[in-house]
């Protein structure tokens, strides 16, 4: 099983100096995941669809990481800092929605769309919160806009 602290390191690779050599790592952290290791494949596949510089792939990776999230128990993000695995399902369904809406499937986006917004009482009262929430308004409008335009 692939350590937490393997990942978080190529995390911080990604997101730090080296976003190519992050996904290198991120991808290797994959491959030595089983089916039934949910969290780390749904933090993996979370952070992979962002370093994806096409877009049905990203979608499939945030669709890898909404999948596997639903397997995942409340307790099992905590080495990675997440306490409660429940609050990270808004950001994946605004990543989700925000890929579909990008690939025109608006009907899903909304979707992805309404679930974020019924789980987003579980984000923390912090940035990060703020970050979410501030994305599901964003996401919100631009779906709006995209329903009105298809009517």
């Amino acid at each position: 099983m692939i350590e937490w602290t393997r990942i978080t390191s190529a995390i911080a690779t990604a997101l730090g100096t080296d976003p190519e050599a992050g996904r290198t790592q991120l991808l290797a952290c994959w491959d030595g995941t089983g089916d039934g290791d949910h969290a780390r494949r749904c933090v993996l596949a979370h952070y992979l669809a962002d370093l994806e510089p096409e877009l049905d792939a990203e979608v499939r990776w945030d669709e890898r990481a909404l999948a596997a999230f639903r397997e995942v128990g409340d307790g099992e993000l905590a080495d990675v800092g997440i306490p409660s695995a429940a609050g990270l399902a808004p950001s994946l369904h605004l990543n989700l929605g925000d890929g579909y809406l990008r690939q025109g499937r608006v009907a899903e986006a909304r979707a992805q769309l309404d679930a974020g917004l019924a789980a987003r009482h579980l984000l923390p009262d912090d940035g990060y919160g703020r970050l979410i929430g501030g994305g599901l308004d964003r996401l919100a409008e631009r779906v709006g806009a995209a329903e009105r335009g298809s009517g």
